[in-house]
């Protein structure tokens, strides 16, 4: 029997839903069927434009505005929204900058976004599923979760986290014997803006993904009740490469141009670059993947 949950007649919530590939499954949840589609974002203005879009598709929805993470913020949204079935954690921060270039406030501010808005989210909306013993937890983390990249040291390591957090969530739900699934999502490079600049040296093997496609097999899987998705297929790879001595193994990262790729990021431009933190106005790529 398959562990996953169908769109069509369940409530969807997805974080930074406002824009990228979280707006694109928004749609696409309405398009099959979902009961309602709930966005958080930071932005009122791009959370109440999908909220519009999605109900001109037919399809109740509902937009709050909000920063996933500040814990207070989220636990406060959550009784609003009430319960729900599929949790989309999608929201997401980039700086592209080298470890001696980044500010205190800034890297704190990527990982309460990437990172701690994962606590505060699943905490909030997992007992629910966990009473009811059906639904999903989906974690939109990176290939940067997988093998480290310059020019990544905050931005990787929190999706390391992202990682590491749905894998023992997975096993903690499995020990219950809980139905809930989870799914861990870790793309390389999507054409979103976020990642703007960026180059790879071999786009046959490590293409620049689509957003669209990105979001369709991110649902795709929800409903398959996939555990894990990783995209191109070449970064399934990384994990074996590790049994390699650390010199090769980083050798092999080199030749691909993993660490290159980030050469060239600019990442987006105008006012998504400046986001008010509690230590005041962190420049940052603020994004929603």
């Amino acid at each position: 029997m398959t562990r996953g949950t169908k769109i069509a007649g369940n409530r969807i919530l997805i974080t930074g839903a406002g824009s990228g590939i979280g707006r694109l499954m928004a749609l696409d949840a309405a398009a099959r069927g979902a009961a309602e589609v709930i966005i958080w974002d930071l932005s009122d203005e791009r959370g109440d434009a999908v909220r519009a879009e999605v109900e001109a598709a037919g399809t109740r929805a509902r937009s709050f505005t909000l920063n996933v993470g500040d814990a207070d913020q989220v636990a406060a949204m959550a009784e609003q929204t009430g319960q729900i079935d599929i949790l989309v954690n999608c929201a997401g921060i980039v700086s592209g900058k080298k470890l001696l270039d980044m500010e205190e406030a800034a890297i704190r501010r990527l990982y309460d976004v990437n990172t701690f808005a994962l606590y505060w989210t699943t905490q909030a909306f997992l007992p629910g599923m966990i009473e009811r013993d059906r639904g999903s937890v989906v974690t939109i983390a990176s290939a940067a979760g997988l093998t480290g990249v310059a020019r990544q040291t905050d931005y990787s390591a929190s999706k390391w986290a992202a990682v590491g957090f749905t894998e023992s969530l997975r096993g903690e739900l499995r020990a219950d014997g809980s139905r809930v699934n989870t799914l861990a999502v870790c793309p390389f490079y999507i054409n979103t803006g976020m990642f703007k600049g960026v180059q790879t040296k071999f786009p046959r093997l490590l293409p620049i993904l689509e957003e669209n496609d990105v979001a369709t097999r991110v649902l795709d899987s929800v409903e398959s009740g996939r555990e894990q998705l990783v995209m191109p297929s070449l970064v399934r790879l990384v994990p074996g490469a590790r049994l390699l001595p650390t010199r090769a193994f980083d050798k092999v990262m080199d030749f691909l141009g993993v660490n290159q790729t980030m050469d060239h990021f600019t990442g987006r431009t105008g006012p998504n670059r400046t986001h008010r933190s509690p230590e005041g106005d962190v420049p940052v790529t603020v994004a929603r993947h």
